[in-house]
């Protein structure tokens, strides 16, 4: 047996993995996020760790015998989450998340003072990754900058709880802007550039490579045999890639969650930064990966759901899911810049907007308006990766999102590719890191890691493409018109 942990921005999801990949239990526990200030983005350590602990409780009550054959436990997580511990490893502040904007002027600053990060790290200094946020927190809190001892990931601070370790792996640093990412190791000219050293670093280890056992005392807690242990997990998109086997060069996958990201494997490294196309380093060992990622994507809809006052968002999908094409045509463009955007724009002062509003305007055009905005923006992202000579055959979806059956259609029909969907694909980053600790254990990829069956294929309809390329270049053009008053509205 073996236990998936996934630390994502909305909620704690642990999985119990059978040695034949089949999933026995699942459990949750939710998570808030903290919004201060307007473009601010902050958790708590200490609720990511109560609600790991409350999830494998569950587990316990539902499945102990499973339970307690658990050999090995994966970590999967949010990305770039500042997560800032004094000498006593305890948080300083609650953590800076990934889709906090504040730090727009510190990239500045970054790229100004070190002009090869580009090259080093494979990306642009952008204010979702981790560096920029830890040269805001000198700026703005200079004391407590001063107590730093360790700078962790989301999941890195999980292995902490878990094992008394500190220990990263190549995916989940790679989005920290202080990873050579080529060579797999920490740059000490980008950490010297925040004015930190590898000694404030976790050790670094391959996504499949032990990290650590369970502490004793919370094997006792989960009845399990000791030693338990703690493969190097991967970072939410790389963990994904693992739980759907997306493990060779060219294999793609499209994730509709909180965030939406394109994510096609590589063998070497093939950075882009130019177009806003992350470059990382995958959690398998001598491969890479490139990304488009969305800041907004599902959390737009959770949104629109609450803003119409639906009663849950399937209800609000099935409303929006009955539409005529007249309506369609006729609907507003929605900008899904809720929380700014990174792939292609890079731009943390744009926001969301409705263009095109009228009497006629109701909830399901509202609806139907954020989701093809969201799928648009993915199109934007699926461009900047085609732009670098990716040959996407066909996509995988995962994620929350690929419960609707509606939504999968509109994103072929807009991206112009297959979509395939899978059982259990909203495990996925969970089941990613039950698989890493399955290879962690003596595993063989080729058959921990196989492709799983296609539940359904949508194949885009020629029909639409006239109505929806249309809508798609007024899109665009709306973001171009408005840029330059998003930056002076911010």
């Amino acid at each position: 047996m073996f236990l998936g942990i996934d630390l994502g921005t909305s909620e704690i999801k642990v999985i119990l993995m059978n040695d034949a990949g089949r999933i026995i239990g699942v459990a949750r526990s939710p998570l808030t996020v903290s919004r201060p200030q307007p473009r601010w983005s902050e958790q708590a350590p200490e609720d990511w760790w109560q609600g790991t602990v409350d999830a494998i409780d569950q587990l316990q009550q539902d499945h102990p015998a499973e339970l307690a054959a658990v050999r090995g436990i994966g970590l999967s997580g949010q990305m770039h989450g500042a997560t800032l511990l004094d000498q006593a490893d305890r948080p300083l502040r609650p953590a800076i998340l990934w889709n906090d904007t504040r730090s727009d002027e510190q990239c500045a600053a970054l790229t100004e003072r070190l002009p090869e990060l580009h090259n080093i790290s494979g990306n642009l200094a952008m204010p979702g990754f981790t560096a920029p946020k830890l040269l805001w927190v000198a700026q703005h809190e200079p004391e407590l900058f001063r107590r730093i001892c360790s700078v962790l990931l989301p999941k890195d601070y999980l292995r902490l709880c878990l094992s008394g370790e500190k220990v990263s792996d190549m995916s989940d640093a790679a989005g920290t802007l202080w990873l050579d990412v080529a060579a797999r190791d920490w740059s000490d000219a980008l950490l010297d550039a925040t004015y930190l050293t590898r000694a404030h670093m976790p050790k670094l280890v391959e996504g499949t490579a032990i990290s650590g056992e369970l502490r004793p005392e919370l094997a006792a807690r989960w009845g399990m045999q000791q030693p338990v242990i703690i493969a190097g997990g991967a970072g939410d998109n790389a963990a994904s890639a693992v739980g759907i086997g997306a493990v060779s060069p060219g294999d793609a996958f499209l994730s509709l969650g909180t965030s939406g990201v394109i994510f096609v494997v590589d063998d070497c490294f093939r950075p882009n930064p130019a177009s806003a196309v992350h470059t990382f380093c995958h959690t398998l060992p001598n491969r890479w990966h490139r990304m488009s990622v969305m800041l907004s994507a599902a959390s737009c809809l959770s949104w629109a759901t609450q803003l119409v006052g639906a009663e849950n968002e399937a209800t609000f999908l099935a409303q929006i899911a009955t539409i005529d094409e007249k309506a369609k045509q006729q609907a507003p463009i929605f900008l899904p810049y809720l929380s700014g955007e990174r792939t292609p724009h890079n731009d943390p002062y744009a926001q969301g907007v409705f263009f095109g509003l009228t009497h006629d305007t109701n909830p399901a055009a509202l609806g139907y308006a954020v989701m093809e905005g969201i799928t648009f923006g993915l199109a934007d992202g699926l461009a900047a990766l085609q732009a670098t000579s990716s040959d996407i055959s066909a996509l995988s979806l995962v994620g929350g999102g690929a419960r609707s059956t509606w939504w999968a259609q509109l994103i072929a029909d807009v991206l112009q590719l297959p979509v395939h969907t899978h059982p259990d694909s909203e495990a996925g980053a969970a089941m990613g890191a039950a698989r890493l600790a399955q290879l962690a254990c003596g595993g063989r990829e080729e058959e921990v890691c196989h492709k799983p069956d296609i539940q359904a294929e949508y194949l885009p309809q020629s029909a639409l493409s006239p109505m929806l390329g249309k809508r798609l270049n007024r899109f665009r053009q709306l973001y171009t018109a408005l840029k330059p008053v998003f930056r002076s509205n911010a």
